[in-house]
């Protein structure tokens, strides 16, 4: 129990120290931002920090830290390391500058920046990338918070039809105006999650359940290696492209840049606190990853229900499980709200005009609704690899950026340069990629990575940046 809470208490400090480093780096001031100088009622609409801060919490967290951190957790409390420390150094630095760039940016999309900074190349396929991305987060968190309601509600209101509802209101939340339902319902939400995460955690202690110190030793039942399996299925309790697709949403609604740390870097220190919290209750309540294991053979939001009721009794157990319900919701509708904004981003398409959100959000949410009828661990596995891309795609672009102002670029090139060895080594091995050995994929990640970090330093740095100058479609201070 004392590694849990000595990782909880570097979460905590990280937010204050790696935290105002970031900040730091990147500089914020006085300037306008997009909400004052582009508000449009719609996407670009002023709210209060703390509203923005519960609506960033709500929109990146989702199911991740929790189904994320169950299935991290089954490698033992080695997980408790790289949900600490690739929060701080890697996840909340990556939501930070990706959401500070995007305000620098009018507000601009993930792949409208990896255009500006990468090239109008990464651009295309960014954009493909983060659509298919996003309609996968859609679908996702769909079938999952339509399962838990309906273990709540009597069966004729079974799974199916909770689906249909999830599904009406996403269509709903897509196209309206930002500040009409997400800015009045998820504040919230965000207390109802709070009180999930506090509850289970506190339960946990006070029951007596024994949370194990940290070791390196894989757990697995199975032996399925650590490298880079683990770093993939936490995400994002650790570290989430999803994020870069969200954070741009909140870039158009924060008042002053100087609030960025709070907003972005804190709501993923407050994820990767829930991640752990989620990873420790899983181990301790079923006495180490051989029952994790298994429970969680009959689905991870059985396992999630069982944890609630358990622990907090049947009072309990409901605000917990509306946390829980509230966070998968949260991120899907602001999934497809940013599919629609990325779309609008490539083609140019005013959304000011309610005809012209819904001739983006109808397909959207049809494809969603095709989707979910394909079961949803095969669509997890593929969310999970290509969650991790993003944001290795995302925070060269952060690099590249940092470099060009004279920043100390080094804060992202460094998780950048892990999370490509991670995301090249798992697609090598996984079953759904090249089912590649171990003694292939391992070296292949790895020079992967020092190539990625090689181009880096050779374009950008060697080179003098030869596009250094360029312009970067970036606001005069």
């Amino acid at each position: 129990m004392i590694s849990f809470f000595l990782c909880l208490a570097l979460l905590i400090v990280g937010f204050f120290v790696y935290g105002k480093i970031a900040e730091k780096v990147f500089g914020p001031d006085e300037r306008e931002t997009p909400a004052i100088k582009m508000a449009d009622g719609t996407d670009y609409v002023a709210m209060s920090t703390p509203r923005v801060f519960l609506i960033q919490l709500l929109n990146i967290a989702g199911l991740g830290p929790i189904f994320g951190a169950l299935a991290g957790a089954v490698w033992g409390p080695s997980v408790f390391l790289w949900i600490t420390f690739g929060t701080i150094f890697a996840g909340a630095v990556h939501d930070y500058m990706v959401g500070m760039m995007s305000m620098r940016h009018k507000g601009a999309s993930v792949s409208e920046l990896t255009g500006t900074y990468l090239g109008n190349g990464m651009k295309q396929v960014m954009r493909v990338f983060s659509v298919v991305l996003l309609v996968l987060v859609g679908v996702t968190f769909s079938t999952g918070p339509a399962n838990l309601l309906a273990m709540l509600t009597p069966n004729v209101l079974d799974a199916r039809f909770w689906l249909a509802v999830v599904l009406i209101y996403y269509f709903i939340a897509t196209f309206v105006p930002i500040d009409k339902v997400i800015g009045k319902v998820y504040p919230i939400f965000g207390i109802c999650l709070i009180v999930m995460a506090v509850g289970v955690g506190g339960a946990i202690i006070i029951g007596g359940y024994h949370i194990p110190e940290i070791t390196l030793s894989n757990l697995h039942p199975s032996s399925t290696p650590i490298w880079p399996t683990m770093f993939i299925s936490v995400a994002c309790g650790a570290i989430s492209g999803f994020h870069a697709t969200q954070s741009p949403l909140m870039a158009r609604c924060m008042k002053t840049e100087k609030d960025g740390r709070r907003v972005f870097y804190g709501a993923m220190v407050a994820e990767g606190v829930i991640a752990l919290i989620w990873a420790a209750a899983g181990v301790a309540f079923y006495n180490g990853t051989g029952g994790l294991a298994e429970a969680l053979t009959a689905g991870q939001s059985a396992v999630v229900y069982e944890i609630c009721f358990k622990l907090l009794g049947p009072v309990g157990a409901v605000i917990a499980m509306i946390g829980v319900i509230a966070c998968p919701i949260s991120s899907a509708d602001t999934a497809y709200r940013s599919a629609r904004l990325t779309l609008s981003d490539w083609f140019k398409f005013d959304q000011k005009p309610i005809k012209n959100r819904l001739i983006l959000t109808v397909p959207l949410l049809a494809v969603g609704a095709f989707l979910t009828q394909i079961d949803v661990q095969i669509i997890w596995r593929y969310f999970s690899w290509s969650n991790q891309t993003l944001a290795m795609i995302a925070l060269w672009s952060a690099s590249v950026y940092l470099y060009r102002k004279g920043r100390l670029y080094w804060v992202t090139a460094v998780p950048a340069t892990f999370m490509s060895a991670v995301s090249c080594t798992y697609i090598l091995m996984a079953q759904e990629g090249f089912k590649l050995s171990t003694s292939i994929a391992y070296p292949v990640g790895i020079i992967f990575a020092a190539l990625c970090l090689g181009t880096f330093v050779f374009t950008c740095v060697l080179k003098k940046g030869k596009n250094a100058n360029a312009p970067a479609a970036e606001e005069p201070a």
